[in-house]
């Protein structure tokens, strides 16, 4: 008796997906780039060079797991591949976590 293999519909799905929104993420982030050399307003720190370089680094995290999302696929190893393509969201989850935060007990210091 053959064995039929599994479906590969539902993670090129949750690919394509995840991808569209990692990409309105980087729309949302030529907004927050362009928004971010403000932090030089006061004066040049290391603290305003530091969130500079954080918001204009923000792109490589979803590209290069998108990346490695699809090498993983190509590969038929849908599990890394959903894994990798859903490690896209950690820094916007981040993000929310500390505004969540910082609404209840104020600002989070890292």
């Amino acid at each position: 008796m053959e064995t039929k293999p599994a479906s590969r519909t539902p993670i090129l799905i949750w690919l394509i997906a995840s991808q569209l929104l990692a990409l309105a993420s980087l729309i949302f982030w030529l907004l927050a780039a362009g928004l971010s050399v403000m932090a030089f307003d006061a004066g040049v720190t290391q603290e305003a060079w530091n969130f500079v370089i954080a918001v204009w680094a923000y792109p490589i995290w979803p590209i290069a797991f998108t990346l490695a999302a699809w090498i993983a696929y190509a590969r038929k190893k849908d599990k890394l591949a959903a894994i990798l393509t859903t490690l896209t969201f950690l820094p916007v989850l981040v993000l929310i976590l500390i505004i969540m935060l910082s609404s209840f007990s104020g600002p989070v210091r890292l």
